[in-house]
């Protein structure tokens, strides 16, 4: 999953939102590097993405894309699922996606020392609404032009998007089947369809 799946996954505390993003800037053992609280988010990150990438689910829906784009399906899932995610946030969350978005800028903001990485990009991140801004779909293309420029082939993200529209509602069919998965993995009961009460 991408940056906004996590952060919605991993918990609404301040702790939490930072742990959730880490999670793709901090590699290796743990330890104590960081506290408690936030490696408990890191820990929830690293096993979504492995109850996602060994899910039957996610394997039926990287075989929709032609056998040369395989290897790269997976990542083009989770940014697709992020698009899913915020186009039907009012689903799973009762907070409106800008509020939610602008409390984890926020917290961005006012954390003195974050991984490296993650310090350079969440300027960007907040000033450009990159989490708000996947309720479009046409910004995936900049998302995929921007992945493009990191590989060292870009080649290999040509027609991406053209894909993932040719099969935009199969693959939103997908995700809708499991995302709740996932948030009953992470323990989010009041985020499933259903299971909160009317407001």
């Amino acid at each position: 999953m991408n940056y906004l799946a996590h952060l919605h996954l991993g918990g609404s505390q301040p702790a939490q939102l930072l742990g959730s993003l880490y999670g793709d800037f901090v590699k290796g053992p743990l330890a104590g590097r960081w506290p408690a609280d936030i490696e408990a988010a890191i820990r929830l990150h690293r096993r979504i993405d492995a109850f996602t990438d060994s899910h039957p689910l996610v394997h039926a829906a990287k075989l929709r894309f032609p056998a040369e784009r395989r290897r790269l399906a997976g990542v083009l899932l989770d940014v697709f699922f992020d698009h899913c995610l915020a186009r039907d946030w009012d689903t799973f969350s009762n907070e409106p996606l800008s509020e939610f978005t602008r409390r984890v800028y926020g917290v961005l903001n006012t954390t003195p020392q974050l991984p490296e990485r993650l310090a350079r990009i969440a300027p960007r991140m907040a000033a450009q609404d990159w989490l708000g801004s996947y309720r479009e779909f046409t910004v995936l293309q900049d998302v995929l032009a921007g992945m493009a420029r990191r590989l060292s082939r870009p080649g290999l993200l040509d027609g991406a998007w053209e894909e993932l529209a040719e099969r935009y509602q199969p693959l939103s069919d997908d995700f809708r089947a499991f995302y709740p998965q996932l948030l009953a993995l992470a323990g989010r009961r009041d985020n499933l369809p259903g299971d909160r009460p009317p407001a």
